[in-house]
Order: structure tokens, then sequence, then C-alpha cells
């Protein structure tokens, strides 16, 4: 990564712009061209340095429904159990844990019913037990990568 695809992911974290036109705001503020910007987060997303471009809302207030899930799974099917959740488009983070229950991931859904029969097909598919555990108080950590500064050319 250069310079400017570490202003590009601050930007995107921090101060992505709420306008009709984003991307070439953007460009501009990082003194390149709008392609060179699409082909920098393609390029971004491929490496895996970009995972979801999205906003992140509070499920809950647009009635959704959403719980962190654990799945206690053989160490040998791990990623083929990952590759399965992940592709959902209700799973935003999918990681795995030093624990009995070794793969963590969160589940958001337009229903408590879907939710509930998503994870139910997953334990059948996997063979293996999922657990739901929803959020009984929301504790709102703000998390974003510095990609720019001290240290860094």
């Amino acid at each position: 990564m250069d310079k400017i695809d570490r202003k590009l992911l601050n930007l995107m974290q921090e101060k992505f712009p709420l306008s009709a036109t984003p991307w070439l705001d953007m460009a501009d503020e990082l003194g390149i061209g709008e392609q060179e910007l699409f082909l920098r987060i393609r390029r971004l997303k491929a490496d895996g340095i970009i995972r979801r471009i999205g906003g992140v809302m509070d499920s809950r207030k647009i009635g959704y429904h959403a719980c962190l899930c654990a799945a206690r799974l053989p160490e040998e099917r791990l990623a083929a159990a990952a590759a399965l959740i992940n592709p959902h488009p209700g799973v935003t983070h999918n990681y795995q844990r030093d624990h009995e229950y070794n793969l963590w991931f969160t589940l958001t859904t337009r229903s408590e019913e879907e939710l509930h029969a998503q994870i139910a097909e997953w334990e059948r598919e996997l063979d293996c037990k999922v657990l739901c555990l929803p959020a009984l108080k929301l504790y709102k950590i703000r998390v974003a990568f510095a990609f720019e500064g001290e240290g860094r050319e």
C-alpha cells in the first residue's frame, strides 16, 4: 500500500462523504481521478484489505434482529464453515477464537424467525451446535484503523 491507499482507507472509515458524488469527492481530496480511485478500491478488496463497504446502523431501531453466534467445530472444518457462513448478507464479522466454541460471527436478519431458521440451517449443514447470543445491553465501541501517521510514508 502506498500513501494514497492509506489516505483512502482513512477517508473511507472516518470521513466518507455524504453527497451525491462521494467517490468523486474522495478522489478530489486524494488528488487522483475517480477511475483511479475505483481501481485502488478494487485492488484493496482483492487483496483482502477492504472486506466490505457499507454503513453501520443500529439494526434494532430499523426492525431487524441480530445476535452474536458461536459455533463449536473441529479445527479442520473451520475454513469450510467460514466459507459457508460469510456469503450471507447478514454476516458482518466472522473470526476464530481459542475457545470450546471456536467460530464466532454476527448475524442480522429481518425477523427473529429468519434468524433462528438460518442458524438451524447452518447447524444441519455444518453438523454442529451454534449458539445465538443476543445483546442484552448495547455497547458501541467505535473502531477505526489508522493507516497513515508516524512512521508511515
